[in-house]
């Protein structure tokens, strides 16, 4: 237990930090098991209290976890580690198709937006106390929500989809909840869940979305809240078809106390139609990012959901940041009253690189997943061996360790640097790196 580090400090603030300064440097490993707080407290010569709170605040950070009388425990994957460091630069000469960047010639010139907006400022110029939310920008998002029969709800605008996320859960859940989450799925939210204190409780999916049968399972087994990805799901591309959904929405009707949360990541650059959940729960958000159809570094997105939800994330929005630059809301409300993205010739773009890969893939053996997105994501039995062959090839992809909590081994390639002469190659590469595999579901 410990092994040499020495956790210090006489108040609960400083026993909390040298904890986590040890598992920053490495001292105290992932799954370590922490001295019962009674031992503890008698080596620091402090009340037993004290260290019940560091421990406390150690779980809320999202730093430990405590099952019962087992012990305490240094995550896993705890909040100082994050997925993201999970990852392969590509070095001179390798071609990277890890990055999960859009690609930058199917993205709008900002210029004129950015203009327009800032015209309007000049006329106006923005100040305290006025609506953090833009008009123009309300109506066209509402207008968009409505026409994929997304719920009546308030709108809100955050700085990117997992802000908004974070605001979300934050608004209604407490430090040792469970979160059930696709797995495999997004790193950063597999970051986020445990960074708030919450426990994240995985969900097997396949490439309608995440399986009724293992919601249920999570919900019955206490999962307060669902986050659920409605297409272009990242790594696998999962999309939730009509089916799915009508089958999701049975399962959460069960439930109306849960919180979910959905996540439209695939906006604006997928032609997969929209089957959303949301409103089957008295609680519910459902997020629009600009992120990948007008670029990353916009930082916008839209939440709607209930009265409850939307109205306490913008309360506590209130209370950090204030808003989301309106500037920046009118250069994107600008950028849709334009029509500045064909999404559906986007989409036939990356569909037709996503496509052409899948089946050149397929005709070599390489199970691989990637119904709509920029994604595709290859099941493995080495990841750790498969990422370095395909390195040694001259090509770079990101291991599926950053996208994992119980599910088994992958990669994720990412298609939007790819081109026509591209797939052969890579395919080709990839099925030597993996061997043909057996048909299995991913998960």
């Amino acid at each position: 237990m410990l092994g040499e580090y020495r956790i210090e400090g006489r108040r609960a603030s400083d026993i909390a930090a040298s904890v986590e300064r040890g598992v920053g440097a490495g001292a105290l490993s992932p799954g370590e098991l922490l001295p019962p707080m009674r031992e503890l407290a008698r080596d620091l010569g402090v009340n037993p209290n004290t260290v019940a709170a560091a421990y406390r605040t150690l779980r809320e950070r999202g730093v430990i976890e405590t099952a019962g009388r087992r012990g305490s425990r240094v995550r896993s994957r705890p909040a100082t580690t994050a997925r993201g460091s999970v990852r392969i630069e590509a070095p001179e000469g390798v071609r990277d198709v890890g990055s999960g960047n859009p690609d930058t010639s199917l993205l709008p010139p900002l210029g004129e937006a950015l203009a327009a907006a800032a015209r309007q400022n000049d006329a106006a110029p923005g100040l305290y106390g006025e609506a953090p939310v833009d008009e123009g920008f309300v109506r066209l998002a509402r207008a968009a929500l409505d026409a994929d029969g997304v719920p009546a709800g308030p709108v809100a605008v955050t700085s990117g989809s997992l802000d908004a996320m974070e605001r979300v859960l934050a608004a209604h859940l407490r430090p040792g909840d469970a979160v059930a989450v696709e797995d495999p799925g997004w790193g950063s939210v597999l970051d986020l869940v445990p960074a708030l204190g919450l426990r994240p409780v995985p969900v097997r999916l396949d490439d309608d979305g995440p399986l009724p049968g293992e919601v249920e399972r999570a919900l019955q087994d206490g999962a307060r809240a669902l986050v659920v990805t409605c297409r272009a799901q990242n790594p696998t591309g999962a999309a939730v078809g009509a089916d799915r959904a009508l089958e999701l929405r049975r399962v959460l009707a069960a439930h109306p106390g849960v919180l979910l949360v959905e996540d439209d990541h695939g906006h604006g650059f997928v032609d997969a139609p929209l089957h959303p959940l949301a409103g089957t729960t008295r609680h519910w958000a459902f997020v629009r990012s600009v992120a990948k159809a007008y670029g990353p570094d916009l930082r916008v997105a839209a939440l709607t959901g209930d009265e409850v939800t939307v109205d306490r994330v913008l309360g506590r929005q209130r209370l950090g940041p204030g808003w989301v630059s309106r500037i920046l809301q009118r250069a994107v409300a600008h950028l849709w009253g334009a029509g500045a993205v064909d999404a559906f010739a986007v989409a036939r773009s990356y569909g037709g690189r996503r496509e052409a890969l899948l089946r050149a893939l397929a005709a070599r053996g390489v199970e691989a997943h990637g119904r709509s997105g920029m994604n595709v994501w290859v099941p493995v039995d080495d990841e750790t061996g498969t990422v370095a062959r395909l390195l040694h090839a001259g090509w770079a992809v990101t291991p599926g360790a950053r996208f994992r909590l119980a599910s088994g081994p992958g990669v994720r390639l990412t298609v939007s640097a790819l081109t026509a002469a591209d797939i052969e190659p890579l395919a080709e590469a990839v099925a030597a790196a993996t061997g043909p595999m057996p048909a299995r579901r991913y998960g």
